[in-house]
């Protein structure tokens, strides 16, 4: 009896942990579990086959768009445009096979490429969608059944951007955070569960930027931090105030990537001729200030945005991967690689997806490039702006309305 006692123990034990581990390698939301483009996965490829990594399955017809993906659990989420509708699709992690598709409202066309440009973010039960024409839903995993919806720009009174609402919605606790750019309300926190606001951001009246949220910790401060089309910004989570702005990285046409926060700190940077700046954060009080600590013009990042990686801040000048010291802004190597795109990281290595679809494994070292693979994906008529996703032993590409999940564990 005791034996089998011991054993029943053991698997109940394993299969808890299996579950966590599951868990912990999940990707719920825009740039992964912290939103920084990291991933903690180990076990993976180091070197990919001349082909690329094996194929497990391949999704098509999801809809024009540009948006990443979401996983969790056995579920994968991705947005599209479907018969003029904005929509989102669930399917299943295991064979891409669609589980459900639900139409959120109109979609946006743009001559740059039509659909949505958003990421869904997963919240235990709950998914929060948010698509180009600024309507936001919060939608039931299981089956997609919508729970509360409404549309940011006219509830706030905000004014769609040029290239369309890019921004993927960030949970913090209780509240979901956007930016609909009205006057007055360039940053709003709604009730997850309901819908209701909770504030807006009055001395914020900047028109929303293409980049999404992020929060953080300064000295005790909560504090949400985003890339309007005016400037980086920091905002008191736990009412709305406007702590800071910093327009140096910021250009006059398009800023995209979305910051990147550590240890007090926080970097902004965008492209046409514009570069990059670190801000020093310091708490007083229940405020936080920022003083730029540099300005580099040798990150000018478009829109595939940047990983930090022991010190160093890896990510694309224009069309150059670059390495720069974290610390100093110092300039440590450049490549042309595979070409500008967007970058992911897992394992020691980026995963880099070029906009002339060409995927690409580097070694994330000072010492120097180091690439390790490379392989192209079929051309879908558009730049592919779509950023790579590593969770669980796989690499997904989303490529307009293909989605290809590939085997990169290692063997």
């Amino acid at each position: 009896m005791r034996l089998i006692l011991f054993f029943a123990t053991l698997i109940v034990v394993g299969a808890i942990s299996l579950s966590g581990q599951s868990a912990s390698f999940d990707w719920p939301q825009w740039r992964g579990p912290e939103r920084n483009g990291l991933s903690k996965e180990t076990g993976l490829l180091s070197q990919w086959p001349r082909s690329g990594p094996t194929v497990v399955w391949s999704a098509s017809m999801l809809g024009a768009g540009y948006g990443s993906l979401a996983v969790q659990g056995d579920r994968v989420w991705v947005q599209g445009m479907r018969n003029r509708q904005s929509v989102v699709t669930s399917l299943n992690r295991a064979d891409g096979k669609v589980l459900w598709v639900r139409p959120i409202g109109a979609a946006g066309e743009d001559s740059r490429g039509s659909g949505p440009r958003s990421t869904p973010t997963v919240d235990g039960d709950r998914l929060y969608v948010l698509t180009e024409s600024g309507d936001l839903a919060s939608l039931r995993t299981a089956d997609g059944t919508v729970v509360w919806q409404k549309n940011i720009l006219k509830e706030f009174g905000g004014h769609n951007i040029d290239w369309l609402i890019s921004e993927s919605p960030l949970v913090d606790g209780n509240m979901l955070i956007v930016t609909p750019g009205g006057r007055g309300a360039g940053m709003a926190a709604l009730d997850k569960t309901t819908g209701k606001t909770v504030w807006v951001s009055k001395e914020l009246s900047d028109s929303a930027g293409y980049a999404s949220p992020i929060v953080a910790d300064v000295g005790g401060v909560r504090t949400i931090m985003t890339f309007t089309a005016g400037a980086g910004v920091g905002v008191r989570a736990s009412d709305g105030k406007l702590m800071w702005r910093n327009s140096s990285a910021a250009n006059g046409t398009a800023n995209i990537a979305t910051p990147v926060y550590s240890d007090g700190k926080v970097f902004f940077t965008s492209s046409y001729g514009t570069g990059a700046a670190l801000l020093g954060l310091r708490a007083s009080g229940n405020e936080v200030r920022a003083q730029e600590i540099y300005f580099t013009r040798d990150m000018k990042n478009h829109h595939g945005g940047v990983v930090l990686v022991n010190g160093h801040i890896y990510g694309y000048n224009d069309s150059i991967l670059t390495c720069l010291e974290f610390a100093s802004g110092k300039m440590v190597w450049r490549d042309r690689s595979v070409g500008k795109g967007s970058v992911t990281y897992a394992d020691g290595h980026l995963y880099i997806l070029s906009e002339d679809n060409v995927v690409g494994l580097v070694e994330a070292t000072p010492a120097g490039y180091r690439e390790k693979g490379r392989f192209s994906i079929a051309d879908q008529g558009l730049p592919s702006w779509a950023h790579p996703v590593v969770s669980g032993g796989r690499l997904y590409i989303r490529n307009q309305g293909t989605l290809t999940s590939y085997d990169v564990r290692a063997r």
